[in-house]
């Protein structure tokens, strides 16, 4: 079942002109996420190297593709906006993966997103979410997948679906550190077990989903025989 995002998940990409939207997109789009489109304002009507439709606004991405995910890769100083205008749109999950975002831009975004309770924040300064996918070829970052779901910039093949592992069973991966997340989904896997979703939540002090929101996501998930939590020096987590 794996939790908030799935194969089924459209995905937009808020700042896909950019050198980080544009490479994490192809990332994404390559692991087998339907990447529907990306969002940049005034170059709508464009399309990306992928073959992804470009919009000026996030709600005219929702509209044409149904998308109801989104990854954030705009600049600190506008990535708060671009969370208020995702969910104002209707998207189910924003990922904000940008760093640097000011403090008192994410309180007052905090609040403003009480008048959105369809929208689920993950980050900022996060690397994304992951619910892996079946591996139908090859091995390593040469491998093909399908089926499931890559937002933000954790590499994918690393990952192992609970269907692929040795074990049968698959583990829920809740992380403050980006790169712990991936010597733990590294060390499962080597030891057998699968993933059934991956959370960074981020390292900042205001940010979306804490470990608590995540965990009983976990607990009410049939795929997630286990939970390991990461977290990082600093804060009260």
């Amino acid at each position: 079942m794996a939790i908030l995002v799935d194969g089924k998940t459209k995905v937009l990409c808020q700042g896909i002109t950019g050198s980080a939207g544009a490479s994490h997109t192809k990332a994404c789009f390559a692991y087998g996420t339907q990447m529907v489109g990306g969002v940049t304002p005034g170059k709508g009507g464009q399309k990306d190297p992928n073959g992804l439709p470009i919009f000026d606004t996030v709600r005219q991405a929702v509209e044409a593709t149904g998308a109801d995910a989104t990854m954030i890769f705009v600049p600190p100083a506008g990535a708060a906006d671009a969370i208020l205008e995702a969910a104002a749109a209707g998207i189910r999950v924003i990922c904000a993966i940008t760093e640097g975002v000011p403090v008192q831009d994410m309180i007052r975004t905090k609040e403003a997103l009480k008048a959105f309770p369809h929208a689920t924040l993950i980050g900022p300064n996060c690397p994304g979410i992951i619910t892996p996918a079946r591996r139908v070829s090859g091995s390593g970052a040469d491998a093909k997948f399908e089926g499931g779901c890559k937002i933000g910039i954790m590499p994918g093949y690393i990952h192992t679906h609970r269907a692929d592992s040795k074990t049968g069973k698959s583990v829920g991966i809740i992380s403050r550190s980006g790169t712990l997340t991936y010597e733990a989904v590294w060390q499962t896997s080597e030891l057998g077990m699968g993933q059934s979703t991956c959370v960074g939540i981020g390292g900042d002090p205001v940010r979306g989903m804490g470990f608590i929101d995540v965990l009983e996501l976990f607990a009410k998930d049939d795929d997630t025989d286990g939970v390991v939590m990461i977290g990082e020096i600093g804060g009260t987590d």
